[in-house]
């Protein structure tokens, strides 16, 4: 299990091909990668995340613990980035190995969801009238009940 927090960019594609090399015990891998977007009628001209060094890498590592339980996961990545960030930019990434198709697909969801609402990171957007801090929302809160029946 990799979890990096880290400024730098990343290339899925590669991240991939690496997670994956020479695991012939899996037969399902699915992958998400979060791209900073713009809105043509409110453009963000950069985002900027922030985060505690230590405290978040442990949030994420519970959450992936908890996905490697709960779906047996044979090996689990993630990747988020922080610092500053532009349109078109990769924020994170979400890769889930296991046996099968449904354990992957539901574990990589699984982590979308509590990535969104529980690591601690904190994003600010920047555009023509200012920044602004990104509040959470409250579908992404509805999106972490489902997990918990």
């Amino acid at each position: 299990m990799r979890v990096e927090v880290q400024a730098e960019p990343f290339v899925p594609g590669e991240q991939l091909s690496k997670f994956h090399a020479d695991r012939i015990d899996a037969g399902a891998l699915v992958s998400f990668s979060g791209i900073v977007r713009s809105d043509k009628l409110d453009p963000v001209n950069m985002l900027e995340i922030e985060h505690y060094p230590g405290m978040t890498e442990r949030a994420i590592r519970a959450i992936v613990d908890e996905a490697v339980e709960r779906w047996q996961l044979i090996d689990c990545l993630v990747i988020h980035r922080h610092g500053q960030l532009f349109p078109g930019d990769h924020i994170m990434m979400v890769a889930t190995l296991a046996r099968h198709r449904g354990a992957a697909f539901a574990a990589a969801e699984f982590l979308m969801d509590f990535l969104k609402s529980r690591a601690p990171f904190w994003k600010k957007e920047f555009t023509a009238q200012g920044q602004r801090w990104v509040d959470s929302r409250q579908e992404d809160e509805a999106a972490i009940d489902r997990w918990s029946g």
